[in-house]
């Protein structure tokens, strides 16, 4: 009975400890609904679920439309709640693709980030003939297959137009789900032309980046963000394990990593539920407290400008 009762004290010593590490942690990978996916809460749940657990911000992320204007309503009648919500443009066929227009807007309603093709992207749809494809509600018309670079390897005009946009208003360029070979080009001419946030999201999952292109992606003043849902026991999409999670922040360095939920799905985690159990895996895995929070919020507040 001894045994039994240090033991459950252990466990209620580990979870207050988890619990004061996610206060003030930044999901920039939210997938609440609506949504033509299948989704297990919505925005304005997902915001109730971070305030509870004293998270300070959310990034509501849907490939097929942008939720800055989703946002933007929340923050007039949802501010009591703390939590900040931002969103973001996807540059997907449902946005017009690479569409200089839907950053111009985004930009000016609030977006934060500008992610480029993610389900349009070549690369993406290259990966789902190999069976890695997410299920929508309902059948959603076939994809182009959509690339920044031409036939000669040079990243497109209209691609020019929207980094230009980006570094005007220090936006956060996300990679979408283009190759690795596509991001290389993508962020040198970003660099070019001004933009100073640039960010990688899994990019061991269909970016095919290696441990070395992490290393190099951040050495090069990137961000990289590992979607937590790929290492947690908890979650449907589990794929690696936390040794491997541990090389991979290891390899990017704990001042330029970032821990994303990448949840919201139905048969799985809520992204609240996804932090705590990643972050006692960080704990497992030895980070220390300080390590821990940058990766779960500090990074993430940098590469997003929010106030330190």
């Amino acid at each position: 009975m001894a045994d039994d009762v240090r033991l459950t004290v252990g466990d209620r010593e580990l979870e207050e400890h988890v619990n004061a590490l996610l206060v003030g942690a930044i999901d920039m990978h939210c997938h609440s609904g609506p949504s033509v996916m299948h989704r297990c809460l919505d925005h304005i749940e997902a915001a109730q679920e971070a305030s509870s657990a004293g998270m300070r911000a959310l990034l509501f992320k849907d490939h097929f439309y942008s939720a800055t204007p989703v946002t933007e309503l929340m923050k007039a009648h949802y501010g009591h709640l703390n939590v900040t919500l931002v969103s973001g443009v996807p540059l997907n066929d449902t946005s017009g693709g690479l569409n200089p227009y839907a950053v111009d807007h985004g930009l000016k309603l609030g977006a934060r980030l500008v992610w480029m093709p993610t389900f349009s992207a070549a690369n993406h749809i290259r990966h789902n003939k190999k069976g890695h494809l997410l299920v929508t509600r309902l059948p959603m018309r076939p994809a182009k297959m959509l690339t920044v670079v031409d036939e000669n390897g040079k990243i497109k005009d209209e691609v020019k137009d929207i980094l230009d946009q980006i570094a005007e208003f220090d936006a956060v360029l996300s990679a979408g789900h283009l190759h690795i070979s596509e991001i290389w080009p993508l962020f040198e001419e970003a660099e070019k032309r001004g933009v100073k946030r640039r960010l990688v999201q899994h990019p061991t999952y269909t970016i095919d980046a290696t441990l070395e292109d992490i290393k190099d992606l951040t050495d090069g003043g990137a961000f990289v963000e590992h979607s937590l849902c790929m290492f947690i026991e908890e979650s449907r999409f589990k794929k690696w394990s936390g040794e491997e999670l541990k090389a991979m922040i290891e390899a990017g360095g704990t001042q330029q990593t970032i821990l994303g939920s990448d949840l919201g799905q139905v048969s799985n985690p809520t992204p609240v539920t996804g932090f705590r159990a990643v972050i006692k895996l960080c704990l497992e895995l030895g980070f220390d407290d300080a390590t821990i929070r940058r990766l779960v919020g500090g990074n993430a507040a940098r590469l997003l400008g929010l106030p330190a």
